[in-house]
């Protein structure tokens, strides 16, 4: 990465496409916030100005200014997030029940099979972990609540995409770059587009490591009392302990069971 390149990480809307209501001192500062993660928990300012594309007497600027609120701490050479930031992500998982719904359903579902399970919701082109049961590290990234994968490549991303209305599913495959990930993943628009009418017609969706080498993941739909597709639960599994052809009968009933089971005690949340 040189000086001028920004994190792929951190996604800000260019302000020639923005909308006239549009703050970029806001999205700045929030891109400066996202500069932060699991594989860079402390970073020098000339890092920050790196990954956000920022000069560096602007992520200065913004550091320091989230220092002085309490979201950022500094020794003097790097700057680290305080648990303060979760904040602001409170008031969106506290309005949304469907955590605390899913949560029971995870345990027993991974209890059941051993294999790791999660709730993931839909954010522009991004699915986002927002519960999680994990039983064994299959994977080399760390995934806690928060993390987002490319939705293209993942499936519980396929499955959201699916329940898109046709409108919003075009409007995704006319800007999503399929950009490949491993060897298997797929690269076309027609392709993608045919998997998810499939997805559609079979209510689940198994993708072959096509996020990572070696996992081999499932999902289903979550929906709220009017039918809508709001979330997907998924069951993440090495392939070596799973071959393709029997994750048909041994995972998906498992999994389309514990969906439906969601959907229904979300559903009454929703009209008590």
């Amino acid at each position: 990465m040189t000086d001028t390149d920004t994190d792929p990480a951190v996604k800000d809307v260019p302000a020639k496409d923005a909308s006239p209501d549009y703050v970029q001192s806001l999205a700045r500062g929030l891109s400066v916030i996202k500069a932060f993660g699991v594989e860079n928990p402390r970073r020098t300012l000339s890092d920050v100005a790196r990954a956000t594309g920022l000069t560096r007497a602007t992520a200065r600027r913004f550091l320091l200014t989230l220092t002085e609120l309490g979201y950022v701490r500094t020794d003097g050479s790097q700057f680290w997030l305080t648990p303060r930031v979760l904040e602001l992500g409170y008031s969106y998982l506290s309005a949304l029940s469907l955590p605390e719904v899913a949560r029971p359903h995870l345990e027993a579902l991974a209890q059941k099979i051993h294999e790791s399970t999660s709730v993931s919701v839909l954010d522009r082109d991004d699915v986002v972990y927002v519960a999680r049961v994990p039983v064994n590290r299959i994977m080399t990234v760390t995934i806690t609540l928060g993390t987002r994968f490319p939705a293209y490549a993942t499936s519980m991303g396929r499955v959201l995409l699916a329940g898109l209305p046709d409108a919003e599913l075009d409007d995704y495959l006319a800007r999503a770059d399929l950009a490949p990930i491993t060897g298997t993943t797929m690269q076309t628009r027609d392709t993608l587009r045919t998997e998810l009418d499939r997805v559609r017609r079979d209510g689940f969706c198994i993708v072959d490591q096509e996020l990572e080498e070696g996992l081999r993941s499932l999902a289903a739909p979550i929906r709220d009392a009017s039918g809508t597709v709001v979330a997907a639960v998924n069951i993440s599994t090495h392939a070596a302990r799973y071959p393709v052809e029997t994750l048909h009968d041994r995972l998906v009933p498992a999994l389309v069971s514990t969906a439906d089971e969601i959907t229904s005690d979300y559903a009454r949340t929703q009209t008590n």
